[in-house]
């Protein structure tokens, strides 16, 4: 993603290199995915009822929208909006769940993605510029390594809190628990269903959109000068909670508000909304909030 991130957390040095490295296969992380598709299938074929339909739609929406778009994404990486630690803790520990990270580890490959993409030169991998099973292969399995990286400087409120180091530490063990609860309340239908097949979706749904956002797309606005661009992608607003207006997010990477123009539906900015109804959410940044990107051109 080719965002400005309110903390600067890559920096680099005169040996930093941004396309010196190789592509490599993480066996954890492909295992991990590979686990995950084949209980999940087995979830389909062996519990096809409804209950466990609807176990797996309604973890899938809470974990992605309350979890990796408003907890992770627009809460503890671009820090659009406050809200109190204890709701902080659970968005993102819902966003943990979604199975991609956990939470340090999300902010690392968020922000070296940005890293990337603000370069006069890109990567393929970090550009999502590979054919589609190509990038499918790169991004679900494999990971980008510099010779000489930039470094990564994790401000000290998610280093040092012991929350977030738990989180980072156990996360895919944070599964456990979750389907405990489920085996508990629907045996193992709920638990193929609401953890397996839940976490296989999410991933590769989380890199489809990804994948197509930096390709091709409606594009509002563009940054010139950079060799990576977002796009939009219409009518995917409801089903990715406001994530799929991702040229809206490379124009304003600091807004809580994903879905800014007219239609454009974003689920992760009405929880926002909703929250600050309440008063557990304040300090919300908008497209206004901060002065415009450096390049930004309305298309």
């Amino acid at each position: 993603m080719t965002q400005l991130v309110s903390i600067e957390r890559i920096v680099s040095n005169p040996n930093t290199s941004g396309v010196n490295g190789d592509i490599v296969w993480m066996p954890l992380k492909s295992l991990w995915l590979i686990c995950h598709l084949i209980l999940g299938l087995a979830g389909i074929l062996l519990y096809p009822q409804l209950d466990a339909v609807l176990v797996f739609v309604l973890l899938t929406a809470i974990t992605i929208c309350a979890g990796h778009s408003v907890g992770m994404h627009r809460l503890l990486i671009h820090r659009s909006f406050e809200t109190s630690k204890a709701l902080e803790y659970l968005f993102v520990w819902l966003g943990t769940l979604v199975g991609m990270a956990g939470p340090i580890g999300m902010i690392r490959t968020h922000d070296m993605r940005d890293w990337h993409q603000r370069q006069n030169v890109c990567p393929p991998h970090p550009a999502h510029q590979a054919d589609f099973f190509t990038d499918a292969w790169w991004q679900l399995c494999c990971e980008f390594k510099l010779v000489s990286p930039p470094a990564f400087v994790l401000e000290e409120r998610v280093s040092k809190d012991w929350v977030y180091i738990l989180m980072e530490r156990s996360w895919m063990l944070q599964q456990l628990l979750l389907a405990l609860i489920l085996y508990l309340l629907g045996g193992w239908a709920w638990v193929l269903w609401g953890c397996s097949l839940r976490i296989s979706v999410s991933l590769v749904g989380h890199w489809m959109v990804g994948h197509f956002a930096h390709r091709r797309g409606h594009q509002g606005w563009k940054i010139e000068g950079l060799p990576v661009q977002g796009y939009n992608l219409p009518g995917l607003g409801l089903i990715t909670f406001g994530e799929s207006w991702h040229g809206n997010h490379h124009a304003f990477p600091h807004s809580a508000k994903l879905g800014v123009e007219s239609g454009q539906n974003d689920p992760g900015f009405m929880l926002i909304t909703f929250l600050k109804r309440l008063g557990l959410a304040w300090n919300v940044k908008t497209p206004t909030s901060e002065p415009e990107r450096e390049g930004l051109t309305r298309v």
